[in-house]
C-alpha cells in the first residue's frame, strides 16, 4: 500500500476517534455501566480552602469574602492563603482578616504555585482540602456540594464546575464557551462511568491524606493530583452543582499564551508521573489515552492528513482536501475579523479550533525545551500596565461577585 495512503488514513483515523468516536464510546459506556453518585450524607467533615497567591492584593479581600460566606458551619470552614513571596499588600489583606479563620502562610521567596500549594496542605488540619484561586468566584453552597460526596468511601476527589461568562455575547465567546461544554461533558460523562481523567484548577477537592507533595514547578496540579488519587484505586467525580464562575478571556493573544501552558503541562506531568503511561498503574490509562494523549497527537495528525492529502488527490479524497482547505481558511478569516474587533460566529469556531491546535504544536516544542514558567500569568508588560491590568481585574471580580449573588437568591 502507498506510504502516503498509510499517513493519510492514520491520521484521518485518529482525528475521527479523538473528536467522535471517544465521546460516542463514553455516551454508550454511560448507558451501559454508569455508576451511581454517593452523595447524601449530612456529615460535615472540617474543611480548608487553600489558596496560592503571588502578588494578588487588588483581588484577594473580594475573594476571601466569597470563601467566608460559603453555606457551610463556621466552626468547620478555614482559609489558607499562601503568599509566593508576593511584593504587594496581599500578605497585609490576609492579616487583616479573622485569624480565626483566615491563615496567612508567606514564603519568603518566590517558589512557584506547587510549592505554595503543598505549603498550604501541609498547614492544614482539615480533613477535605478545597483547592481554589484567586480570580474565581464560588456559588454560595459550593464547598457544601464538594463535600457531600466525600460520604461514599471509593472518592477521593472531586472536581466543581467552572462557568465562564462573558461581557458581551459575541460570538467568540460563544465559540470559546462551546469548546468549554464539550469538555465538561467528557469530564461528566467519565466520573459517571467511574473517574474524571483531571479537575477543574479553578474549584476541587480532596481527602487530605491522599495528597502527595507536588514537584517544583509542577504546571497542572488539577491533572497530576486526581490521576495520582485515582491510582490509588479512588474516584475522581465531577459535581456540576459546586460552581465557580469566571470571564471568557476576550484577547485572543492572551487566551493562546494560557492553552500553550496548560497543554505543555500535559507533557510535564507524563514526564513527572510515567505510571500514567503504564495500563497495568493507570487504571484509567484507557481514558486517559483517549483524552489527554491523542488531543496531545491531533495537531500533529492534522498537519499529516493536510500533506498528505496534496499527494494523494483521487476519487473522494479531493473533497477531503477541499473540506481542510475552506476550514483553515474560516480560520484565516476569522483571525482577520478579530484583529478588526469583528466577530462572527462560523470563523469564530473555525479559529478556536486551529487555534487550540496550533497552541498543542507549540506546547510540545516547549514541553521538551523544558521551558516551565511558575504561574499562569507571568507578567509580560511593564509595571505600570500590570498595575492597571490588576486594577481592571479587581473589577471584574467584583461584578462578577454582584452577579453570581443574585443568581443565588
Amino acid at each position: 500500500m502507498d506510504p502516503l495512503k498509510i499517513v493519510l488514513w492514520g491520521a484521518f483515523l485518529g482525528l475521527v476517534y479523538t473528536y467522535l468516536g471517544y465521546p460516542c464510546i463514553l455516551a454508550v459506556w454511560r448507558w451501559w455501566a454508569g455508576k451511581p453518585s454517593g452523595r447524601g450524607s449530612s456529615k460535615f467533615p472540617t474543611v480548608s480552602i487553600v489558596i496560592a497567591a503571588r502578588n494578588e492584593g487588588k483581588r484577594l479581600a473580594v475573594r476571601i469574602d466569597n470563601c467566608l460566606r460559603q453555606h457551610y458551619p463556621p466552626d468547620l470552614l478555614n482559609i489558607i492563603v499562601v503568599s509566593d513571596g508576593s511584593t504587594d499588600e496581599t500578605e497585609e489583606i490576609v492579616r487583616q482578616c479573622d485569624p480565626t479563620r483566615v491563615t496567612l502562610l508567606a514564603l519568603t521567596e518566590q517558589q512557584g504555585k506547587a510549592m505554595a500549594l503543598t505549603a498550604g496542605v501541609a498547614r492544614s488540619q482539615s480533613e477535605i482540602i478545597v483547592f481554589a484561586d484567586a480570580r474565581q468566584i464560588f456559588s454560595p453552597s459550593a464547598v457544601a456540594e464538594l463535600v457531600e460526596n466525600f460520604s461514599d468511601p471509593q472518592v477521593g476527589a472531586v472536581s466543581g464546575e467552572l462557568m465562564l461568562q462573558s461581557h458581551s455575547s459575541g460570538n467568540g465567546a460563544e465559540a470559546a464557551g462551546l469548546y468549554w461544554s464539550i469538555e465538561k461533558w467528557i469530564r461528566r460523562t467519565e466520573s459517571a462511568i467511574d473517574s474524571a481523567v483531571g479537575t477543574t484548577g479553578a474549584i476541587y477537592a480532596i481527602r487530605r491524606s491522599l495528597f502527595e507533595p507536588l514537584p517544583r514547578g509542577t504546571i497542572l496540579d488539577d491533572l497530576l493530583v486526581p490521576m495520582r488519587i485515582a491510582m490509588h484505586g479512588y474516584r475522581v467525580v465531577f459535581e456540576p452543582r459546586a460552581q465557580a464562575f469566571d470571564w471568557i478571556e476576550q484577547d485572543h493573544r492572551t487566551e493562546f499564551k494560557r492553552k500553550v501552558r496548560t497543554l505543555a503541562g500535559n507533557y510535564q506531568a507524563l514526564m513527572l508521573c510515567p505510571d500514567l503511561m503504564k495500563p497495568w498503574r493507570n487504571r484509567l490509562f484507557f481514558q486517559f489515552i483517549s483524552h489527554k494523549v491523542c488531543r496531545l497527537a491531533a495537531p500533529f495528525c492534522l498537519v499529516a492528513l493536510f500533506v498528505s492529502n496534496l499527494f494523494v488527490m483521487h476519487g473522494w479524497l479531493r473533497y477531503l482536501f477541499i473540506l481542510q482547505a475552506i476550514g483553515y481558511t474560516m480560520a484565516a478569516i476569522g483571525w482577520g475579523l478579530r484583529r478588526l474587533g469583528v466577530r462572527e460566529r462560523w470563523t469564530a469556531a473555525a479559529f478556536m479550533f486551529v487555534m487550540l491546535n496550533a497552541a498543542a504544536l507549540l506546547a510540545a516544542f516547549r514541553a521538551f525545551r523544558g521551558h516551565a514558567a511558575l504561574w499562569d500569568n507571568p507578567r509580560e508588560t511593564p509595571e505600570a500596565d500590570d498595575g492597571v491590568r490588576r486594577e481592571e481585574s479587581a473589577d471584574n471580580e467584583a461584578q462578577l461577585l454582584r452577579k453570581v449573588s443574585r443568581t443565588s437568591l
